[in-house]
């Protein structure tokens, strides 16, 4: 399961952001139940029978519009119609949330969000949805591994160098990431307190123009998921030093842990999942369900995660019970770590 280690506070491995389902049952969604349509998401008729939006809060290129893109095509194939993905930036993914969360809710527009979606209530006072009241979930669709690196000149080749330059350096120092509330966001707060440190942070509207800065050299270093670096580490375009999970990931196995390299509790995983608005019928989000079912266990799709470092959930966990049962518990943990980080 997804975690961000954290054993120094009450936290203690906080489960990150961002699932078999019977034909027969109703299926229930995240922030509350649907009408039961009988899968009619269009004026009586059987859904679906128009393309259907996944919006992605994030730009194109960066590790959540990838995830979206590896399943969109199997999941077109599984619907039989068109999935078309818009990347709809802002404010950490607040912008794309708001909209998706007031469209019309027929399983016409649907959200892909990572753990974006339990930090936000935390980060933005006034922000403009309830992650739970005005979603239903869909499914959970896979964790992903993040990495530390650094533009390629960077002078620290290890971990401990690492801690060592940016201690003596923080006020000059730079570290991106892709907005308040994104994964490199909080992989970010976490490894400066990890490294007992406060640096300048430089926010980019999303992972994508982030890396690339990265590796053009206009900004020192950044946590990114490993959807977003694999291609860049194995490459050479970017220095490596660690990746946050307990163990080696198969397609970076010269890559230690943070755990190897020193850092045991600074572990980060992040997961990602999909959403409709409230009220759709209960059978239409179960139509969602079983297409992201298929997906998952479609051999290119996990082909493609395996070469970048994660994999499809199981079956069992790409449900909306198992996403909204994580969804709930998310909201709480990670208002807990963010507050730390905050000094609150």
């Amino acid at each position: 399961m997804t975690r961000v280690g954290r054993r120094k506070t009450p936290v203690a491995a906080v489960t990150l952001l961002f699932l078999g389902l019977s034909l027969a049952a109703c299926v229930p969604g995240g922030g509350g139940g649907g009408d039961g349509g009988g899968g009619e998401g269009d004026g009586g008729s059987a859904f679906p029978e128009d393309d259907i939006e996944i919006i992605v809060p994030f730009a194109a290129g960066g590790p959540t519009d990838t995830v979206t893109r590896m399943i969109a095509d199997p999941m077109s194939e599984s619907l039989g119609v068109q999935i078309v993905v818009q990347n709809i930036e802002g404010a950490g993914g607040t912008v794309a949330a708001g909209q998706a969360a007031t469209a019309a809710p027929d399983g016409y527009t649907v959200l892909m969000h990572h753990i974006g979606m339990s930090t936000a209530p935390t980060l933005y006072p006034d922000l403009p949805y309830d992650p739970l009241a005005d979603f239903q979930t869909v499914g959970l669709v896979t964790e992903v591994p993040m990495t530390i690196i650094a533009r390629k000149d960077f002078e620290p080749t290890t971990v401990d160098e690492l801690i060592a330059y940016v201690q003596e350096n923080q006020d000059t120092v730079t570290l991106a990431h892709a907005g308040v509330g994104s994964a490199s966001n909080l992989c970010g707060l976490l490894l400066q307190d990890a490294m007992g440190v406060k640096v300048q942070e430089v926010p980019y509207d999303g992972t994508g123009p982030a890396m690339a800065d990265l590796v053009g050299g206009q900004v020192d270093f950044m946590c990114d998921q490993t959807t977003n670096t694999t291609g860049q580490i194995s490459a050479g375009e970017v220095k490596a030093y660690a990746v946050t999970t307990p163990e080696r990931v198969e397609s970076l196995p010269d890559l230690p842990t943070t755990a190897e390299e020193g850092l045991p509790d600074l572990e980060v995983t992040v997961w990602h999942g999909l959403y409709v608005p409230t009220g759709t019928p209960d059978d239409v989000v179960a139509t969602l369900t079983e297409a992201l079912q298929a997906a998952l266990q479609d051999e290119g799709v996990i082909d493609q995660m395996a070469d970048l470092g994660t994999a499809p959930v199981e079956t069992d966990r790409a449900t909306p019970e198992e996403h909204t049962s994580l969804l709930e518990e998310q909201i709480g943990a990670w208002e807990e770590v963010i507050t730390a980080s905050q000094g609150g």
